[in-house]
């Protein structure tokens, strides 16, 4: 499977315009849709790394179970005929010792089906458990190495809007693929048990099974049709069903729900909703009633060469040709057979069209990072000795013809506190990006003691630099737990995370919880507690306290701070950079002053550098900027 440079998903199932304007998957031939079947492998193998133990128990009931119904069957016959003959050859009027001494055969025989029945219901019950157990392992497992696989590719996947969409169709599979899992064990069960009853047809009469293949193949190809429509329309309408879960977001979320109710969007988010609901709905009900349709009219078709047997099995034993158990194992047989096949070429036919989700899944494991580490990568030196440079540094957003840093150069020594200014658009997130590996850059190289970055191992470099972004993310966790995410390997060190939230001022936010550190933060679970937009900041400035790293840069991070916080945590800013190289953005200039040096970014390049003082006295864009800023205080 081939993706282009923004993980966006290339495949055979090349998108057409259809006749109402909508762009759809291509329908697949038969032969595409039989070709899916190569994902059953890898699921199998997916399943007995799950639970080996389950997996053959899973098989073992199964065998032995598909074994039962011929079994059954042939025991009736035999039930049938020991019947027809007692009552041929016992006299009525011999009376009941008579009676009692030719029973017992058939009382055996009855015992011996009895306990079959038994059993059959017994590896029934245990066959199912074992079903659920497996699958609820199963999602399990593929969901874990979905995240952690998902976790490991690019930023740059996460931008891409066609990457979103493949990873919905992913992620959907690691827990509607249950279903498939059954679905498979039960044909491997069912074609044991055709096989069986098919050698017990062949016995009586062989042209019985040519007949019943001539009327189940006509259903069969339908269902395989109707499958593979029911795919190119789920695929096509991915990019909406996630607009509808988003609308669903939006409509009715603890977020949203302040403007939602100001703005008056309650009518604009159902109407919209109830609009592309609708459109899917359609779309939806007009392959189901053609598939009802001709559904029907194949069905007929297997009824009718069903009863066309059946009328020949009658007349061969009218003749004398079969005894009755005869009749009754073939009528029996055939009837079970009829519907086993029936059902296998169905499941058969959505199993294959299952299988072509699946390749949405293992194509997704498929996708590979660009942005890793080289073989025999170094690891980040201790301490960093000289710093950064960035020699002509380029960079575009993947998709972008637009440059988001071009030719830029500077140097960010090692101890050094650097503020980055700069309208917005200027570059200044994206260089921060690329100082932190999210990104490789397209032009030039980023230096760090001599070496280029890429020369480094990427955990060893990630566990080396300290991000805290403008939108950070607010964790629905304890508040420990917030704090803890800037070194979670340390979660269960509890000193050093109140040692964080007293100097990030995180701990005066605590300390008014109902649950102190447990407390659960955000309002999406019961218990939770929500936090004004200063609060949240104070408890992610705790992060970079907790982290500890050796490289920090702070995204705007007194945005959401009071005057009285902000100063607070401004006395505190030289110990938080106290021995460690950072990275500053703000737009206050209150706030950059404090740092060591000041780049000045615009359109990508650096237009000037400096301290507060020196880029003041040169009267260039920091003193406008800085100009503009004061006539709002005065």
């Amino acid at each position: 499977m081939a993706f282009n440079s923004n993980g966006a998903r290339r495949d055979r199932r090349a998108a057409r315009p259809t006749r109402t304007g909508r762009t759809t998957a291509a329908d697949l031939s038969f032969r595409e849709r039989v070709g899916a079947l190569k994902n059953l492998p890898p699921l199998f193998r997916l399943v007995w790394h799950t639970s080996p133990a389950l997996f053959t128990t899973n098989l073992g009931l199964r065998l032995i179970r598909s074994l039962l119904p011929v079994t059954m069957l042939y025991i009736g016959k035999l039930i049938v005929d020991e019947v027809v003959r007692v009552v041929g050859t016992t006299p009525v009027l011999e009376g009941l010792a008579a009676w009692s001494g030719a029973l017992e055969p058939l009382a055996w025989l009855l015992a011996t089906e009895f306990g079959l029945a038994v059993l059959s219901d017994l590896l029934g019950r245990a066959t199912a458990l074992c079903d659920s157990l497996l699958g609820d392992l199963f999602t399990n497992e593929t969901s874990v190495r979905l995240m952690r696989h998902a976790a490991a590719l690019d930023l740059a996947h996460f931008e891409n809007a066609d990457f979103y969409d493949h990873l919905e169709r992913a992620r959907r599979q690691t827990t509607s693929r249950l279903v498939l899992l059954s679905q498979v064990f039960g044909q491997l069960q069912d074609a044991i048990t055709v096989v069986s009853l098919g050698v017990g047809l062949a016995v009586y009469a062989p042209w019985l099974l040519a007949l019943l293949a001539l009327a189940l193949v006509p259903a069969f190809l339908g269902e395989a049709h109707f499958n593979a429509q029911s795919y190119s329309l789920a695929y096509s309408w991915t990019p909406e069903r996630r607009e509808l879960d988003y609308l669903r977001y939006l409509g009715a979320s603890d977020e949203t729900a302040k403007e939602v109710k100001v703005f008056g969007l309650n009518d604009y988010l159902t109407e919209r909703y109830h609009r592309l609901a609708d459109a899917y709905y359609n779309a939806n009900k007009k392959l189901a009633i053609r598939r009802a349709q001709w559904g029907g009219v194949l069905s007929a078709v297997g009824s009718l060469g069903y009863y066309l047997a059946y009328a020949v099995i009658v007349y061969r034993t009218a003749n004398g040709s079969f005894t009755i158990g005869d009749l009754t194992f073939l009528a029996g047989s055939f009837a079970r057979m009829r519907r086993l096949l029936e059902g296998m070429l169905q499941s058969f036919s959505t199993v294959s069209g299952q299988a072509l989700y699946l390749e949405d899944l293992f194509s997704f494991f498929e996708i590979a990072p660009h942005v890793k580490s080289l073989p025999n990568a170094l690891p980040v030196p201790v301490p960093i000795r000289d710093g950064f440079v960035f020699e002509h540094v380029g960079f575009r957003y993947p998709g972008s013809e637009q440059w988001a840093l071009r030719d830029l150069s500077f140097t960010l020594r090692a101890g050094e506190a650097l503020a980055l200014v700069g309208e917005n658009g200027s570059g200044k997130t994206t260089l921060v990006k690329l100082l932190a590996r999210l990104y490789d850059p397209e032009e030039g190289r980023i230096l760090l003691d001599g070496r280029d970055l890429r020369d480094y191992d990427l955990d060893s470099l990630r566990a080396a630099v300290g991000v805290i972004f403008q939108d950070f993310v607010r964790y629905h966790l304890t508040a420990s737990e917030n704090i803890a995410v800037g070194r979670i390997a340390e979660q269960e060190d509890r000193p050093r995370i109140k040692n964080a939230a007293e100097r990030s001022l995180a701990d005066t936010v605590i300390a008014e919880l109902p649950d102190g550190y447990e407390q659960t933060l955000g309002k999406r679970f019961k218990t939770g507690v929500d936090l004004s937009g200063g609060q949240w900041q104070k408890v992610a400035l705790g992060r970079a306290y907790m982290r500890d790293a050796q490289l920090l840069i702070l995204d705007e991070p007194t945005a959401a701070l009071d005057a009285r916080a902000e100063y607070e945590v401004f006395e505190r800013f030289k110990d938080l950079t106290a021995g460690k190289t950072a990275v500053l953005i703000s737009h206050r200039f209150s706030t950059v002053r404090m740092a060591d040096r000041i780049l000045v970014l615009n359109e990508g390049r650096v237009e000037e550098g400096g301290t507060h003082e020196q880029l003041l006295k040169n009267g260039g864009r920091y003193a406008e900027l800085f100009e503009l800023q004061a006539q709002g205080y005065r």
